[in-house]
């Protein structure tokens, strides 16, 4: 007889299945689904919403395909994964290469270490460095997962673990990066100027980078860099990447002002992260809003990072996100701040292209 099929239960229903967890289609694939298994259901989801995101698609296709042709009753109508049995989601992850299963469960370590942290903080309160602390509160912000989770599966990117729990949450060592990224011909960023300083805003890295590509539009008037500036300039972003490997050595926290533009560019996987746009609470701009650097810079330490109409400084952005950290460990800043309504909010363009992949059956 036929096993009962994982869609015979209601949507919301989350009970477990029969013996065999797989019923259908996948069996090549059943021991990477075993080795997902494991994972929490709320870990499952954000990885299937991550496909969603990115619009990725296994053996048989996306989310909603892979629904529509195995739920006979309920079709493709719920389609939130929250919704949906454990079960239900392992079988659909499974369905996606090798290579999407090892990005799967680096996902799944990457929610075990925010578990893991997050049960020392509150086992050993008394050790956790003031600035760990506020590595939480960045990760406890509505849009990190948004925004963190990187497509780090790609060619080119590189991913750092953060090593020992305890050894990390003791550490206080931060460098704060910033990045200027031109728009190339092929529709994506590139990084052509990397800035890092310690907590004492001493210089461990001001490095122009060659993007390697075609450049559309250099941004001058925002990025302060010209293609005359380029000429001749022999680092790459792997170069970049092995310094950065190298100066975060030993758990430091990276700072930076949405942070998350800036690894992305850098193709650099990285969780221990104090976002400053994350860290400050706003009164006068909506929850879903952030501020920009220079207005933020402007209410919490008195000064502009730079005049209207004034470029972009790598140097002085990378200086101004330190900047924010030590007054935020300083002197509190816990009551919702003013941004004055007179700053000039410049934002960089930030590209980002659905990634669409089509694994063969």
């Amino acid at each position: 007889s036929q096993p009962p099929s994982l869609f015979d239960a209601r949507p919301s229903e989350d009970k477990p299945s029969t013996n065999n967890p797989f019923p259908f289609r996948c069996p090549r694939t059943r021991p990477m689904g075993e080795r997902l298994a494991g994972a929490e259901k709320e870990v499952l989801v954000e990885i299937v919403r991550f496909t969603q995101k990115n619009g990725l698609k296994g053996a048989e296709g996306g989310w909603k395909d892979f629904l529509a042709r195995n739920d006979k009753k309920f079709g493709a109508s719920v389609s939130d994964p929250k919704k949906r049995t454990k079960d239900v989601l392992l079988v659909f992850l499974v369905t996606f290469s090798k290579d999407f299963q090892k990005y799967f469960r680096k996902l799944v370590r990457r929610h075990a270490e925010r578990r893991a942290i997050e049960q020392y903080m509150n086992e050993f309160s008394g050790k956790i460095s003031p600035e760990q602390k506020l590595v939480q509160l960045t990760t406890e912000h509505l849009d990190y997962r948004k925004n963190y989770y990187f497509p780090s599966y790609q060619e080119g990117w590189k991913v750092m673990r953060i090593g020992k729990v305890s050894s990390s949450m003791n550490s206080g060592a931060m460098l704060a990066i910033d990045c200027e990224m031109v728009l190339c011909h092929d529709g994506t960023e590139a990084v052509v100027r990397v800035c890092v300083v310690d907590n004492k805003l001493e210089v461990k890295l001001d490095t122009l980078v060659n993007p390697l590509k075609a450049v559309a539009d250099y941004r001058t008037h925002i990025t302060g860099v010209s293609k005359k500036d380029l000429e001749g300039v022999t680092c790459s972003l792997v170069d970049i990447q092995k310094s950065l490997k190298k100066i975060l050595a030993k758990g430091k926290i990276l700072v930076g002002h949405s942070l998350y533009r800036d690894l992305y560019v850098l193709k650099f996987d990285y969780s221990r992260v104090i976002d400053t746009a994350y860290i400050f609470k706003y009164a006068n701009l909506p929850t879903t809003s952030t501020a920009s650097l220079n207005s933020l810079c402007k209410s919490v330490c008195g000064y502009s990072v730079r005049e209207d109409g004034e470029p972009h400084n790598c140097l002085k952005d990378a200086e101004a996100a330190m900047n924010l950290v030590t007054a935020k460990l300083k002197h509190g800043f816990n009551d919702p701040i003013e941004i004055a309504e007179n700053s000039v909010r410049v934002e960089r363009k930030f590209l980002v292209l659905p990634v669409v992949i089509q694994v063969a059956t």
